[in-house]
C-alpha cells in the first residue's frame, strides 16, 4: 500500500470512530480538528523526533500554567488564535466598540469600588498620574446605567498584580465599578507603558526560536457588562506607542488608539491628574 493510501485511511477510520459522538457540535468540532490536524501533518511531514519535540513542549506549556500564570491562554494569543476568535465573535453593530483579547491577567471577581476611587493604593512606584474618565452608552448614544466595568492594566515595572506575591484579596490596578445613571465610570490611575508578555517559559522560548519580540504596547483593559447588552472585552491605547504595529499578541485595532489628553494640571498640588484617559464605550444589544 502506498504511503498516500495508509495515510488517507487512518485520517477516514479516525474520522469515523467520531460518527455515534452524541452531540452534534462535539461531533463536529473532534472531525475537523482531525482533518486539519491530519493536513498539517502531511503538510509538514514530522520526523519522529520533531513530533516528540511538539508534544514535549505542550507537556511543558501545560506544565506552567501554574496559579495566575496560564500559559496556554499566552500561547493562544501568540498565535493570534485569541484575537482571531474575538474578531470571529463580534457583532455586525459598525457602531458598537470593537473588542480585543481578554489576556492572561483577568481576575473574575476583582474588588468593588466607588467612583473616584485610587487604583494606585500601595504602589511603590506610581508613574505619571492620570484620570479614567469613561462613559457607557448603547449604540445610539444613550447612557447605559448600571453597568459592571472592570478596569485593569500593569503597573509601572510591567507586572500585573497577580503575578506578584500578594496578600490573598489584595490587588492593584485592578477594580470593579458600577456605571451611575449617565453611564460613567472615573476613577484615578497611572499612564499605561509597554510591557513584555512572560518571556521565561516555553512560549519565551517559542518566540525566542523564531525571532518574534515579547512585547506589548501601553494600554488599559476594559471588560463591560450591563444586562441586554453583549459583553464588551477591550483595551484602549496611548496613540503613539512603538509597539503599536508589532504587539506580540495582535490585539491592537485602530479605533481602539486614542489620543490620553494632558489634564492641563500637572503639578497643581498632590494627586493631581497630568493625564485623562477619556472615552466614550458602546455596547452591542445582545441578539
Amino acid at each position: 500500500m502506498m504511503a498516500s493510501e495508509a495515510s488517507q485511511r487512518i485520517t477516514e477510520a479516525c474520522l469515523a470512530s467520531f460518527a455515534d459522538a452524541p452531540d452534534a457540535r462535539g461531533k463536529e468540532i473532534a472531525q475537523a480538528l482531525v482533518r486539519h490536524l491530519h493536513a498539517f501533518t502531511l503538510e509538514i511531514e514530522p520526523t519522529r523526533e520533531e513530533w516528540g519535540k511538539a508534544i514535549e513542549f505542550l507537556t511543558r506549556v501545560g506544565h506552567t500554567c501554574v496559579g495566575a500564570r496560564q500559559e496556554f491562554i499566552l500561547l493562544s494569543d501568540v498565535l493570534g488564535v485569541s484575537m482571531l476568535v474575538e474578531t470571529m465573535n463580534e457583532g455586525d453593530d459598525e457602531g458598537a466598540t470593537e473588542s480585543t483579547v481578554l489576556g492572561p491577567f483577568y481576575v473574575d471577581e476583582p474588588p468593588h469600588a466607588a467612583q473616584g476611587a485610587d487604583l494606585t493604593a500601595g504602589l511603590i512606584a506610581r508613574g505619571e498620574s492620570m484620570l479614567v474618565d469613561v462613559t457607557v452608552e448603547d449604540t445610539s448614544g444613550n447612557p447605559v446605567s448600571g453597568a459592571t466595568v472592570d478596569i485593569w492594566q500593569c503597573a509601572p515595572d510591567g507586572l500585573y498584580d497577580v503575578q506578584r506575591d500578594l496578600p490573598q484579596g489584595e490587588y492593584e490596578l485592578r477594580a470593579r465599578f458600577t456605571s451611575d445613571s449617565e453611564g460613567k465610570v472615573t476613577c484615578r490611575s497611572i499612564m499605561p507603558i509597554p510591557y513584555q508578555v512572560p518571556s521565561d517559559g516555553p512560549v519565551g522560548d517559542l518566540l525566542a526560536a523564531t525571532s518574534r519580540h515579547p512585547w506589548r504596547p501601553a494600554h488599559v483593559h476594559f471588560r463591560i457588562v450591563a444586562e441586554g447588552y453583549e459583553t464588551l472585552t477591550t483595551h484602549l491605547f496611548p496613540n503613539g506607542d512603538p509597539y503599536l504595529e508589532s504587539d506580540v499578541v495582535f490585539g491592537v485595532k485602530p479605533s481602539l488608539v486614542i489620543d490620553f489628553d494632558d489634564a492641563g494640571v500637572a503639578g497643581s498640588g498632590e494627586g493631581a491628574e497630568s493625564r485623562v484617559l477619556r472615552h466614550r464605550f458602546a455596547l452591542q444589544s445582545a441578539s
